[in-house]
């Protein structure tokens, strides 16, 4: 796995997974809320910056899915 900084193209709060962007990720990373290291409720925003590793997979037609991923607290 391996670790990189991006942003968050898209989150489906219902369906609780959305996809980070990053040059590391061509196409995007799926990620679910799950994968989310960060107290209360776990729900990305577009835009956010945040942290995360990843592996090469197939998942729902992405290449990369985030084994976990938080918030940046400066970007």
């Amino acid at each position: 796995m391996t670790a990189s900084i991006g942003r968050v193209s898209s989150w489906l709060p219902d369906d609780g997974w959305g996809v980070i962007e990053s040059p590391e990720t061509p196409g995007g990373c799926w990620t679910h809320f799950s994968a989310l290291e960060m107290p209360g409720y776990h729900e990305l925003h577009p835009d956010q910056v945040v942290d995360f590793e990843w592996e090469k997979v197939d998942q729902d037609g992405y290449a990369y899915r985030a084994s976990w991923a938080r918030p940046r607290i400066h970007s």
